[in-house]
């Protein structure tokens, strides 16, 4: 009898210990995602590198290894936005290790719904869309929770821009309003003025756009939602050539880059670029010309300062898990020792492991330069097929991809016109003149007459290969 009852008070002992330890797990989920939510909006950086570092030390402290998993999802995220790819694919490697034995459904879906943002980065749309629906199966499958809310919006979301890249803006706009259920913030309103109706109708991009505005500056926080609103509020507002308001909002959006800009790095190249063509169309030349090289120098030059002590933390948050795993690793030889066997053969164990883990860091090294390489090529690709199509978006790729080409051209002549400025990124590309006879639908001779204006608008002896010309410019 005595037997029975120890048995049943140690099964509701560990009943107990078992259900207070998911409760503990649930907690720390719930806050960690919540204020590592708040201060990515806020572009808080230090905010969020502290927060994840405490939290990671605590997840240790609690032997829960998903809570792990999460703080290497957060800090991923937090360098795409700052386009530090190499360390993202570390963080997510170490997450998705630590995921494969998990049995949590909403943290898998944490990670490739992140996972699925990083992949677009690198133009990898079928990839993101992949990794988004393998998220949109594991929240289907995790348990209901305010978490799960969050997260639903932002794969929602996520869905749609991902539609929209490939172009089936019907599936996008039903995504778009899955999400906009789920949000108060106005951030889905703006998605849909920038990636649905502008494509349609610029009246209904504009109500969404002005809803979207106004809740930011209801809401009365200079975050990631009020940059986003207040720079399409300004692109709108150049579209009507409403050019005072329109600078008013710009420079609105360039004050809140200025604060979160630490999180929100890439985003400033857009603002000078969106400032250049408003002064360019308002004739400051002067202006234009500054926010040209504003919008070269964002693009282009990585800043050294903010890199390094996005490095250091990165590596010092590393360095401490590394450090972490080889305290516990000690622990583990320190025990196995005291039984006098196997210590020889622990230690081989644990070598191997060093070698292993050396040649993994050798193969991502390597992994990461082969990513920087396929990204300009694709995105070189990509520039070819918009001039082939004669897309009005292929300048602006254009001069993502070569800012310093369009800037050297415009210091030769600042007067050249942008179709000028398209027929030279042509050039620059090696299109022949009946190739660009035939993708902007003009008569051959009309290209060769062409030709001859650009020639004498940059000064281009008669000698000089018009082609070699443009490659020497970078």
């Amino acid at each position: 009898m005595m037997r029975i009852f120890l048995s049943v008070l140690l099964f509701v002992l560990v009943s107990c210990h078992s259900h207070s330890k998911k409760e503990a797990e649930k907690k720390f989920d719930t806050a960690l995602l919540k204020q590592n939510e708040r201060f990515r909006l806020e572009g808080a950086y230090d905010s969020l590198i502290n927060l994840n570092k405490r939290y990671y030390k605590q997840a240790d402290q609690m032997n829960y290894e998903d809570g792990k998993a999460l703080c290497y999802i957060n800090l991923a995220e937090l360098n795409i936005s700052l386009e530090n790819f190499q360390k993202s694919q570390i963080l997510f490697d170490n997450a998705k290790e630590i995921l494969e034995d998990s049995e949590d459904n909403l943290h898998k879906a944490r990670f490739y719904n992140v996972y699925g943002r990083f992949n677009i980065e690198l133009r990898r749309i079928d990839k993101a869309f992949q990794y988004n629906n393998e998220a949109m199966n594991f929240i289907k499958k995790s348990d209901p929770s305010e978490l799960k809310n969050d997260l639903l919006f932002s794969i929602y979301f996520r869905q749609a821009i991902y539609l929209v890249q490939k172009k089936d803006y019907g599936k996008a706009l039903e995504y778009f309003h899955k999400a906009k259920k789920l949000d108060d913030t106005g951030l889905t309103d703006c998605a849909i003025s920038d990636y649905v109706y502008i494509r349609r109708n610029k009246d209904s991009a504009y109500k969404y756009i002005t809803t979207a505005y106004n809740k930011a500056n209801m809401r009365g926080k200079e975050d990631g939602i009020a940059l986003y609103a207040n720079t399409i509020m300004g692109e709108y507002f150049l579209y009507y050539k409403e050019y005072d308001k329109a600078e008013q909002a710009l420079k609105k959006a360039l004050k809140i880059n200025d604060k979160t800009k630490r999180v929100y790095a890439y985003y400033g190249k857009y603002i000078y670029n969106d400032l250049r063509m408003l002064y360019e169309r308002t004739g400051d030349k002067e202006k234009a010309y500054f926010y040209l090289e504003a919008y070269t120098d964002a693009f282009y030059r990585t800043n050294s300062s903010l890199l390094a002590t996005i490095n250091q933390d990165m590596e010092s948050f590393i360095t401490v898990t590394q450090q972490d795993a080889s305290h516990h690793k000690s622990k583990i030889y320190w025990i196995v020792s005291l039984s006098l066997i196997g210590l020889f053969l622990l230690g081989l164990y644990a070598w191997r492991i060093i070698i292993a883990l050396r040649k993994r860091k050798k193969i991502l090294t390597i992994e990461a330069e082969n990513l920087k390489i396929r990204m300009n090529d694709n995105k070189q690709e990509e520039v070819i097929e918009l001039g082939k199509k004669n897309d009005p978006e292929f300048l602006d790729r254009f001069k993502e991809t070569y800012p310093e080409f369009i800037a050297q051209l415009l210091t030769i002549n600042p007067n050249l016109e942008n179709s000028e400025l398209i027929f030279c990124a042509m050039l620059k590309l090696h299109f022949t003149s009946k190739e660009i006879a035939n993708y902007t639908m003009v008569q051959h001779r009309s290209i060769q007459q062409k030709k001859y204006r650009i020639r004498k608008k940059l000064n281009i002896p008669g000698e000089t290969d018009i082609y070699h010309f443009f490659d020497t410019l970078k």
